[in-house]
């Protein structure tokens, strides 16, 4: 197979479809890869770097498009990107369509088969290739909260992690899933005073056994998000929202 990796060009996407040790693999099959030139700027990878790996390097992403058979990508295909698609193509990426009509509109009149990461399920249900994502998102979560709370953003000029004798922030995570779960280890490694809330006790004593009691858990009704966010200096909401008065003064993320 003929499989293409062009470079992102939504805003501020920094990341590729097919990293040099991926073209390697691909190569190491059988399969024949074209990269488009600089599309591995973003994380330091060069074109001699995926020459080495065995992609032969091509000048646009016209020509990627139009020479393979497989089209690997990171986000969903901007307008220009889905008039290059054709039938018989696959494209197999991030797709996110629920609020993007027209990229449907795109995708359905250029005949190809497009494959969404986020819909691509394991043996067990899973969405393996969601779940990094997800993960980076509750660890970055974390990070934008401790910046938030500095006194020159506007925050209350805490520390996460406190220092001695000064009490550590208290971060409130609100679903105890992928995101919540790294959300939390983050916020703990940092020394934060956490508490999980979640709907389900089986994942709640699940939590309980993996963070060996380092975590408060407690199950998610009205009145306990709202003990919790009104006492709490960050809240990170990452699950579908209980109703909740809206006049908490603490910060989310």
């Amino acid at each position: 197979m003929k499989v293409g990796g062009p470079q992102e060009i939504k805003t501020h996407e920094y990341r590729v479809g097919l990293v040099p040790g991926a073209v390697r693999e691909y190569v190491a099959a059988g399969h024949t890869v074209l990269v488009e030139t600089n599309a591995g700027a973003g994380i330091g990878a060069t074109d001699d770097t995926y020459r080495k790996a065995g992609a032969t390097i091509v000048g646009s992403a016209r020509e990627v498009f139009a020479s393979n058979e497989m089209i690997v990508k990171v986000k969903e295909p901007q307008p220009s990107e889905w008039a290059q698609l054709r039938e018989n193509q696959i494209l197999f990426t991030y797709l996110h369509l629920a609020p993007d009509p027209e990229q449907a509109k795109g995708l359905l009149k250029s005949g190809c088969t497009a494959i969404a990461y986020e819909t691509v399920t394991d043996t067990h249900g899973g969405l393996p290739l969601l779940a990094p994502m997800s993960e980076v998102a509750g660890r970055l979560a974390i990070e934008a909260a401790g910046a938030a709370l500095k006194r020159n953003a506007g925050g209350r000029g805490l520390l996460i992690g406190g220092v001695p004798g000064v009490q550590p922030a208290r971060i409130v995570v609100i679903g105890g899933g992928v995101v919540g779960t790294h959300a939390a280890r983050m916020a703990t490694g940092l020394g934060a005073e956490v508490t999980i809330l979640d709907r389900s006790l089986p994942r709640l004593r699940e939590l309980d056994e993996l963070f060996e009691g380092r975590v408060r858990t407690r199950f998610s009704t009205i009145e306990a998000v709202e003990e919790e966010v009104f006492a709490a200096d960050v809240v990170g909401r990452f699950s579908f929202p209980v109703q909740a008065r809206q006049n908490s003064s603490a910060a989310a993320c």
